[in-house]
């Protein structure tokens, strides 16, 4: 029988420095960190220890999780850099951010969160659409917050500026564990 478990499997989770307006986004993201934890899947994010970021990791190791976060040394006061992670890399800027949080995933999660937010998991998706990714792409839509954002990509393809296709591959659940078994079962194309 399949436990769940992923053991050696990443999974990169872009989301927010701030807790956001209600407490669902902050009790998602524990959630998440607690299940990424429970099937040994290795946390990989932004390596702060506030908002979203601090919620996810710290349940992620409260948990008894691996979590690596990954952040510029301009950002280690505001993010307030995460010291009890069992891995710290310390870049010098966003781009590299980037480029190693990507090179760590084995798949790629947003939860709720605001500009950093979108501009991490839209860089993968355009990755993906230019084939240079193969990764599996989930966002955990926390109340409907990612459905206007949504509206936003199905209007883009209506417009002619997007194929449906290139972004109907995008795993979208409510919740941590569906999240997870999907994109487990996801076929990288």
């Amino acid at each position: 029988m399949d436990d769940g478990l992923a053991t050696g499997y990443a999974v990169c989770v872009f989301c927010a420095s701030r807790d956001g307006a209600a407490p669902a986004y902050r009790e998602a993201a524990v959630a998440f960190g607690r299940e990424l934890a429970r099937r040994e899947i290795t946390l990989v994010y932004g390596g702060g220890r506030v908002g979203l970021m601090g919620a996810l990791s710290d349940a992620a190791l409260g948990a008894g999780g691996r979590v690596v976060g990954v952040i510029p040394d301009f950002l280690r006061d505001r993010e307030v850099a995460h010291t009890g992670l069992s891995e710290l890399v310390m870049v010098d800027d966003l781009f590299e951010r980037k480029s190693v949080m990507i090179e760590r995933a084995d798949a790629f999660v947003a939860l709720p969160g605001g500009i950093g937010t979108f501009d991490e998991i839209l860089e993968v998706i355009a990755w993906r659409q230019l084939r240079q990714l193969r990764q599996p792409i989930g966002l955990l839509d926390v109340d409907g917050y990612f459905e206007p954002w949504q509206a936003l990509l199905r209007h883009c393809a209506r417009e002619g500026f997007l194929a449906a296709g290139e972004v109907s591959h995008i795993i979208v659940e409510a919740d941590a564990t569906t999240l997870l078994d999907a994109l487990l079962e996801a076929d990288p194309a």
